[in-house]
């Protein structure tokens, strides 16, 4: 493929076009893989469709300034994001261990971008180009805009805005912010006035609105912090027109910043139209990693949206351990069907398309429309779930519309299977009177799995989850399996689960493994809770306060009981059996240690029990369950991106 048809990244590039000065210079830390799943590239062609001229600075060496000097000063100003995963995400595990691969990376090697890749690049920015316009973006600068906890420093750290020395922040989807950004300052308003545009956050000299609790409240006194989360959320929905304020007095601002040291939020901007979504998903992308990739061994991010749409946006699901509710919001917004054929189109004339295509999804790969009408007209409704622990009786539930789209692209030419791989909601699907998409669901959109998100059994961790009762999800199990023998087919589900969660126990991991035990289900990899920036869950992790009713929240905190509670998610492994004696000991659940139908694991070699007649260690577990596949690494299907996200 021809480097023309992306956009420049380097200065020769810039000469071949013709072009002495870019306007804005798009700096990343993912590799540049011209496809609207990546971030970055998205904003650029939008930025690209306004007229201006942009450049890329994917993955740059922070140790050369060259490569940040590499086009010159840019005419209007910079964009800086992470990328599409928050780079300690990126880094670190769970349990804070250094990872090794990096999808978003050539030849998936870690190390190419820095910690905390949002304020190292825009300290060097600031540092080489004093004046310039900077603005930061993307899930790293969105869900760090106000003081949030940090789960690897262990401590809470100021609004990135207060640590990175950037102009403006935008939070959520950034189309809207991005062009309107753009425009004023081509027509030379300078970027410090701009303070009142919404869906972005500025420092400003005093507060203009509502406040939340300070950094420095927030800091020293977990309730204000949980206070503080609790104020945030509930002014998340675009209906909202007062700005959020919360003073950053105590962290380390400087120079002239010293003076602007109040964080405003403006409200939230409205989600794209449907016709605004399609003309955003019509833009040039080539679809592809640059070539100068291709040399390293590709970017294997790009494998699973190759040949994936989406379709949608947003997500009314509004799991407390999920950042989707606080970044994209609970409006959902989808493309048309005309847009999604002509993809789909496209895809079919690609060298490689094999007459697959992987998946028709998005945050929530079965949400079409909103809620209800009410979301729309007037807003979600704060302090309130739609689908959790019950569906609120507004709730309007149809998949015709989806289903129908799923028809037209079968029907395609050159087009074999479409299958849905991005998570679809159970609970949702399990509320639709009429059957037929769960049925056309199985019986043509899944290849050989189906990825659900139960998270969990015990109805208490569900509740502080924010999802729905396991009655549902065993309803909805019962008949997936049902339609899977009328059609004929040998399909799994794979269901994802979380241990460590808040409000989690021994008590509760044992209860979950004992129905693993009773289901014939082995997971082969489990995903500990991750604090991570911006969602409910982590502020219960931190304070011990469910922020939504301030009540206390048990939080399995030690490496010895996280180790316990997932150990115990993966019980007929022989080298956990030591570590699930100690834990159903904890538990006092010494009955579940032995050879009976029950009993989770053996005894220690000369400690009492009675095997069983026929010799045997156990009942098989050969179970209809497909093991899980993914685990804590970030990737589509396990939630850490603006896309990923559990269902």
């Amino acid at each position: 493929m021809d480097s023309f048809e992306f956009l420049p990244v380097t200065r020769a590039d810039m000469e071949r076009r013709g072009i002495e000065q870019l306007d804005f210079i798009c700096v990343t830390g993912d590799a540049y893989v011209d496809h609207p799943s990546f971030a970055m590239p998205l904003i650029a062609r939008v930025l690209e469709s306004e007229g201006f001229e942009v450049g890329m600075i994917a993955q740059p060496d922070v140790k050369k300034d060259a490569d940040f000097t590499r086009f010159g000063a840019p005419r209007l100003g910079f964009f800086v994001n992470a990328g599409n995963i928050d780079s300690m995400v990126a880094h670190y595990t769970a349990a804070k261990k250094r990872r090794h691969d990096d999808l978003y990376t050539p030849g998936g090697k870690a190390g190419r971008r820095p910690d905390r890749a949002v304020t190292v690049y825009t300290k060097i920015l600031r540092r080489l180009y004093p004046d310039a316009a900077i603005v930061i973006g993307g899930i790293e600068a969105s869900l760090r805009r106000f003081a949030h906890y940090d789960y690897w420093d262990d401590r809470v750290r100021p609004s990135i805005l207060a640590e990175a020395p950037a102009d403006l922040l935008i939070y959520g989807m950034g189309e809207r912010q991005t062009r309107e950004i753009a425009k004023l300052l081509a027509r030379g308003v300078p970027v410090k006035k701009l303070t009142s545009i919404r869906g972005t956050c500025a420092l400003v000299e005093e507060a203009g609105g509502a406040n939340c609790p300070s950094f420095l409240e927030v800091s020293r006194d977990k309730t204000a912090y949980a206070r503080s989360v609790k104020e945030q959320y509930e002014r998340m929905d675009f209906h909202c027109e007062e700005p959020l304020c919360q003073d950053q007095t105590g962290a380390p601002l400087c120079g002239e910043r010293e003076a602007r040291r109040v964080l405003r939020q403006n409200p939230p901007a409205p989600p794209l139209s449907t016709e605004e979504l399609d003309a955003v998903y019509e833009l040039p992308f080539q679809n592809a990693y640059h070539p100068i990739y291709e040399g390293m061994g590709g970017v294997p991010a790009i494998q699973e949206v190759e040949f994936s749409i989406t379709h949608n946006r947003g997500c009314f699901g509004s799991c407390n351990f999920c950042a989707l509710a606080f970044h994209q919001g609970r409006a959902v917004t989808s493309r048309s069907h005309e847009s999604v054929l002509r993809e789909a189109e496209r895809l079919t004339k690609k060298k490689n398309f094999k007459g697959y295509i992987h998946d028709v999804g998005g945050p929530t790969a079965n949400f079409r429309r909103s809620a209800c009408k009410k979301t729309d007209e007037v807003g979600a409704c704060p302090g309130r779930k739609c689908l959790a622990p019950t569906p609120c009786k507004n709730l309007e539930v149809s998949h015709r519309d989806y289903l129908e789209l799923l028809r037209k692209l079968r029907a395609l030419k050159g087009v074999k299977r479409v299958f849905i791989r991005s998570g679809i909601r159970y609970d949702y699907l399990t509320y639709d009177e009429d059957p037929s998409f769960f049925r056309e669901l199985v019986q043509y959109h899944v290849s050989g799995q189906l990825k659900v998100a139960p998270e969990h059994i015990s109805d208490k961790v569900l509740r502080y989850m924010g999802k729905p009762s396991v009655r549902v999800y065993n309803e909805f199990e019962k008949r997936y399996y049902k339609y899977c023998k009328e059609y004929k087919k040998e399909q799994y589900l794979v269901p994802y689960l979380m241990s460590s969660h808040p409000g989690s126990t021994l008590r509760e991991a044992v209860e979950l493994a004992l129905y693993l035990k009773r289901h014939n289900m082995r997971p082969e990899q489990v995903q500990d809770f991750y604090p991570t920036p911006g969602t409910i869950s982590t502020c219960m992790f931190y304070t011990g306060l469910d922020p939504m009713t301030m009540k206390p929240v048990y939080v399995p905190r030690s490496p010895e009981e996280k180790a316990m509670q997932r150990a115990l998610l993966q019980y007929s492994r022989p080298e956990n059996r030591e570590i699930v004696r100690t834990a159903l000991r904890r538990a006092g659940r010494e009955d579940l240690i032995g050879f009976g139908p029950n009993c989770l694991v053996p005894p220690e070699s000369g400690r009492g029990g009675r095997a069983p007649r026929d010799g045997t260690r156990g009942p098989a577990l050969s179970g209809r369950s497909a093991p899980r596949r993914g685990g804590g690494a970030p990737a589509k299907g396990r939630k850490n991106s603006a896309r990923s996200r559990r269902k």
